[in-house]
């Protein structure tokens, strides 16, 4: 190892050592990692997912900076404080400080959000950068139809501005944010429900630019159905993924990737 041992893959072994509440988020937060591996929804080393911590005075959990998706495990995610402080000094590994800022901005405000995906995919980005944003041109669109914010680019977040307070701001009450000219930002009261909205939201960007490629009019559903549409989404009765997340890390067992180590 090097004077940057954080830069490479460690042991580190966690099960038993912290919660049993704390161990499950860890496992789901890992699982999430990897599915937005599986699913393509990856910059390298440079996005994050973040999950609160059950029972703490705001801490949550942050992917290790240097590690790719497909690498984290449950034990090597980092738990900071809500200032930004990592816990365990002990922990090998540290964060992203633009990745605190743009999770901090969401779970230090937002009770109701306990995971945060934020992610460069090419059609987030696209749309991201549409003047008009994400239209309610697909069934996928309309659970977003007016329950979207948007957030002008100012470069990268740190932690010497406020740009964090303007980011809360402009998320008001909503649970998903296009960074304009950057990317996405996706909540979710659960870290399955954070995940299957990104994937809709994935689809429903996806759908848009195909349909805009086309060159061809685009037919809206009338703004009473989209409502209706919307509305439909959010009485379901129950977190979105309640159903889907088993599945999902079943999928992830059933090609022997282990992230819950």
């Amino acid at each position: 190892m090097t004077t940057d041992d954080n830069f490479y893959v460690q042991d580190i072994d966690l099960k038993g050592k912290v919660s049993d509440a704390e161990w499950q988020v860890r496992c789901d937060l890992a699982a999430c990692y990897r599915l937005c591996h599986e699913f393509g929804v990856v910059d390298r080393i440079n996005t994050h997912i973040s999950a609160r911590v059950p029972d703490s005075d705001g801490d949550f959990l942050l992917n290790p900076v240097g590690l790719l998706f497909d690498e984290v495990t449950a034990s090597s995610l980092v738990r900071i404080d809500r200032d930004g402080n990592k816990i365990d000094s002990t922990h090998p590994y540290d964060v992203n400080p633009a990745g605190y800022v743009i999770h901090s901005a969401v779970l230090n405000v937002r009770s109701d959000i306990n995971c945060v995906i934020h992610h460069h995919s090419l059609p987030g980005i696209a749309v991201a950068g549409l003047k008009e944003g994400l239209l309610p041109v697909s069934q996928h669109a309309l659970q977003f139809y007016n329950r979207v914010a948007y957030h002008d680019y100012e470069g990268f977040p740190t932690q010497d501005d406020d740009e964090c307070a303007r980011m809360a701001v402009n998320l008001g009450n909503h649970r998903t944010m296009f960074l304009r000219n950057h990317g996405v930002i996706v909540g979710g009261r659960t870290v399955g429900e954070a995940f299957c909205v990104m994937d809709d939201l994935e689809k429903a960007c996806e759908a848009q630019l195909m349909m805009q490629s086309t060159g061809q009019p685009l037919h809206l559903p009338s703004p009473e159905t989209a409502e209706k549409t919307a509305q439909q989404f959010e009485n379901i009765g129950r977190p979105r993924g309640e159903t889907e997340w088993p599945a999902m890390t079943r999928s992830l067992e059933r090609q022997g990737i282990v992230y819950d180590i």
